[in-house]
């Protein structure tokens, strides 16, 4: 999620260098923004438990920072924080408004109110630290399909539709016998490829089941997050849950369509700039407690059945939509 503001900060203030410090497997993300640095942290390995911290502080040291900006506030980054404050390094931090965010999901009638987007709270961070920086350049463009795609996808009929029917927590995925309506009509209404992503032995298993028409193709398993990418940011429309695909869909503008379980677009993990029209949410008259989760770990007896209020013509139709627009 912080991709687009960082994209925005490379542009805006190309005199200045930014490393990004996350773990390994996200370095592709930033592959194609000018002047940043990617420091992986090994948190299993040489980065892990106190010791790692200050074996990380030092490497990030030698490069002479001026500013540090933590946009995750855990333990780790705190920590690290306060070795750079201790060292005179200028430092802010991101607040996770964790109180608002448990008022919201309290097991009770309430009124929603949106609460500041995640990215907009790193935005303010950054301004804290005296960069101001706008959404200009914040949209990636395409990227060239690589090789490996292009050979695999270069016959295959547009629009393409990426649907990522997984997440995390079981709160927040769609049923598997609703979703699997949704593809049987998505299949029947458009002349173009729908593309099923996820990860791991079993999502992809899964996926191969739900591929019961010529035009859907599962691509999970089948690329590396570089490659994936290529093809994710040349897609005509994502469908995804409240999860990481719909995510790394709008960092290339991307309509992504969102299905909500437990959880919600107020809490401030909406999509980069996707409208909410495009976040499809359960019954609240039949589920008045929701959202009940802030990332949808909590599970609320009597609301499994919530998402099956999401009715499988409302999911084609909104995709549809958005494919031929």
């Amino acid at each position: 999620m912080t991709a687009p503001l960082l994209r925005a900060f490379a542009h805006q203030y190309p005199e200045v260098k930014l490393t990004v410090c996350s773990k390994p497997g996200w370095e592709p993300l930033f592959q194609e923004v000018p002047n940043i640095h990617f420091f992986p942290v090994d948190t299993k390995g040489k980065h892990r438990g106190f010791i790692g911290i200050l074996r990380w502080f030092w490497d990030i040291k030698k490069m002479h920072p001026t500013h540090v900006a933590d946009l995750h506030e855990v333990v780790r980054s705190k920590i690290f924080r306060s070795l750079a404050n201790l060292t005179g390094i200028r430092t802010a931090y991101t607040p996770k408004a964790r109180k608002e965010k448990k008022q919201l999901t309290l097991l009770q009638h309430k009124t929603l109110h949106p609460l500041t987007p995640i990215i907009e709270r790193h935005q303010q961070t950054f301004h804290k630290l005296g960069f101001v920086v706008n959404w200009k350049h914040a949209i990636a463009p395409a990227r060239l399909l690589p090789k490996k795609v292009q050979a695999t996808v270069q016959n295959f009929p547009k629009p393409w539709i990426g649907i990522a029917p997984f997440a995390q927590y079981a709160t927040k995925v769609y049923p598997t016998i609703l979703m699997q309506e949704v593809l049987e009509q998505l299949s029947n209404k458009t002349q173009g490829t729908i593309f099923l992503f996820g990860g791991g032995a079993k999502e992809t298993a899964q996926l191969q089941q739900m591929a019961t028409a010529p035009n859907i193709q599962v691509v999970a398993g089948k690329f590396t997050l570089t490659e994936e990418l290529g093809l994710i940011s040349n897609l005509q429309v994502m469908l995804s849950m409240d999860s990481a695909n719909g995510h790394l869909a709008a960092i290339y503008g991307v309509p992504v369509v969102t299905l909500w379980g437990a959880t919600h677009p107020y809490l401030g993990f909406t999509p980069f700039q996707q409208p909410l029209e495009n976040s499809l949410l359960p019954n609240r008259e039949q589920y008045p407690f929701l959202p009940t989760s802030v990332y949808g770990k909590k599970q609320v007896p009597g609301y499994e059945n919530a998402m099956h209020t999401i009715a499988p013509e409302e999911v084609v139709a909104k995709i549809l939509g958005l494919s031929t627009s």
